[in-house]
């Protein structure tokens, strides 16, 4: 793939972009002018479809596919990368655009609630994509079929492509920088509310859903419903209903939904770090945690840096301001028994259902693995047995011996401890001139690759300093993409939630979502969160298809 513009070409013509951009925005008649043009050019065409044939529950369905890009000034994207490799896409707007699946009979039916799917797993970009092609078979009773339980609702579906980390546009800038997955899917969701009259379903019954990074802008986007922090995002790309630039962006339409998905959601990136290894700091050893370059963990620089990040954790949880549900102070004391209460209550609901769990001694089967129970202790019997106690600690090395950690540093990864690769979410921040940046104050003071833009070497600026200065767009990256930055406060957050985090998943800390299991119950404007540690789940989702539809079934039902 030849880009039309070099890395520092790009920088030499920064000032000149900056200078188009300011100039673009003057001029408030002008740009309601052009709101309405570009509003006027996203208006959906209900003749143009593709006529689809499946089969569900073994019985042919016909449906009306629509595939539209949902923004005005679409970004051209040449390739998208990922850890293993870079593909040049065939589409340059699939990361802007949305497929829309509805059962024939149900095109004129605005009443149905629509199903909105994000991909974006490792938070990498998500060109367009669905299940939902010609001859495809879907089970609406199966656990495990999201699409067929949809479909069987009579839901209407949109499969949602967005920009995200490792997307290159054509001019070679990486254009899928935090904000852009969380602002392509409020423009997504903008488009939808636009052609409300025209579109079947109802925009007042959105129901978003993702996996892993998808989990995560799950939550980011539920989180922050309308809140003006992202107009000036959505107005660079033309999003429905938004007018005017910068800081004078206004809108008439909202990006709010009725309900959230989430599973194992890697969410709050700018504290992940801290969590993880305040987690899991005191279980780590060579048998659960990778050499990197060669050097094992308890030979390299990893051991001092997993001490150096979990201290930083217990001042950003005390300062939270959560409570437990008997009003005492969620803090460093106490977070790993409301986590251990959460997957107690978990193992105690399988225990009444007839799974057989296993007693202190015996084995857990997991994939056809035995793993020694060491950490269980159970009162009773049958299925009237309790959970006696946990110990924690064992608990968690019981986890790491059915998958190892993620290494030292786990998502700020890039420069530092001696990791060679491009790993971990650093490619989701920093300038779109460089293809990562590191997002966390350890990482930050420690990176130690040269001319990677990123760090103390680079820069020269301290991590507050470089936050604070003009040229850092990281504190407002980490903050838009941050459910726990929006929860509790003014954004019109989604009123139901459905969060699960695997029991046995290890790819992000216990910590991390037990606290924003903790932020969304406090938020006003949620009516329900229900939460779970799913028992000897690991990193998943869509496993208990049946219970979540039945779940949306049951919301939606009191809101009619």
């Amino acid at each position: 793939m030849t880009f039309k513009l070099t890395r520092r070409s790009l920088m030499a013509a920064m000032p000149a972009m900056a200078s188009v951009g300011m100039l673009a925005g003057c001029g408030g008649g002008d740009d309601a002018a052009a709101v309405s043009a570009e509003d006027a050019a996203l208006k959906f065409d209900a003749s143009t479809y593709t006529t689809v044939n499946v089969t569900l529950d073994g019985v042919a369905l016909k449906l009306r596919q629509y595939r539209r890009v949902y923004v005005a000034k679409p970004v051209k994207m040449a390739t998208t990368l990922t850890t293993f490799n870079t593909t040049t896409l065939a589409d340059p707007y699939a990361m802007q655009t949305m497929v829309i699946s509805v059962a024939e009979a149900l095109v004129n039916d605005q009443t149905k609630p629509i199903y909105m799917v994000v991909n974006n797993a490792g938070w990498f970009a998500s060109p367009v994509s669905t299940t939902v092609t010609e001859g495809a078979a879907f089970v609406s009773t199966s656990d495990t079929d999201a699409m067929g339980a949809a479909l069987k609702a009579g839901y209407v579906v949109v499969n949602l492509g967005t920009r995200s980390r490792g997307a290159r546009a054509e001019d070679g800038r990486w254009a899928g920088k935090a904000p852009a997955p969380v602002v392509d899917t409020k423009a997504a969701i903008r488009y939808l509310r636009l052609n409300d009259s025209l579109l079947p379903g109802s925009t007042s019954r959105i129901i978003l859903t993702g996996t892993s990074g998808g989990g995560g802008l799950t939550s980011a986007v539920a989180a922050s419903g309308n809140s003006a922090d992202f107009l000036p995002y959505l107005a660079e790309i033309g999003a429905a209903g938004v007018s005017g630039s910068g800081s004078t962006a206004t809108s008439t339409l909202k990006d709010d939904v009725f309900a959230a998905v989430a599973y194992c959601p890697i969410n709050n990136l700018g504290n992940a770090d801290a969590g993880y290894e305040w987690e899991y700091n005191a279980t780590r050893t060579d048998s659960n945690t990778g050499a990197l370059n060669s050097v094992a963990y308890s030979a390299g620089p990893q051991v001092a840096a997993s001490t150096a990040i979990a201290a930083s954790f217990p001042a950003y949880l005390n300062g939270l301001g959560l409570t437990r549900e008997d009003g005492s102070a969620l803090s460093d004391a106490n977070l790993r028994d409301a986590t251990m209460a959460l997957v107690k209550k978990e193992i105690e609901a399988q225990i009444a259902k007839g799974t057989a769990v296993p007693a202190l001694g015996a084995n857990f089967s997991v994939s056809g693995v035995a793993y020694l129970n060491d950490w269980l202790t159970l009162a009773g019997t049958g299925t009237s047995a309790t959970v006696a106690s946990i110990d924690y600690a064992k608990y968690l090395a019981f986890v790491t011996k059915i998958r190892a950690l993620k290494t030292v540093v786990a998502f700020d990864a890039v420069g530092v401890t001696g990791n060679p690769n491009i790993s971990g979410e650093s490619t989701l921040f920093g300038s779109d001139y460089y293809s990562y940046s590191n997002f966390t104050a350890w990482s930050w003071a420690n990176n130690a690759v040269k001319g990677d833009g990123s760090g103390v070497d680079d820069t020269a600026l301290a991590w507050d300093a470089y936050l604070a200065s003009s040229t850092s767009k990281l504190a407002t990256q980490l903050k838009l993409i941050n459910p726990m930055a929006y929860l509790n406060t003014t954004a019109d957050t989604a009123p139901y939630w459905y969060v699960r985090h695997g029991m046995i998943d290890r790819d992000t800390a216990f910590a991390m979502q037990t606290l924003l299991y903790y932020a969304i119950k406090k938020d006003a404007s949620v009516k329900e969160v229900d939460f779970k540690y799913p028992y000897l789940v690991p990193h998943s989702g869509n496993y208990d298809v049946q219970e979540a539809f039945t779940w949306i079934k049951a919301k939606l039902a009191a809101n009619p």
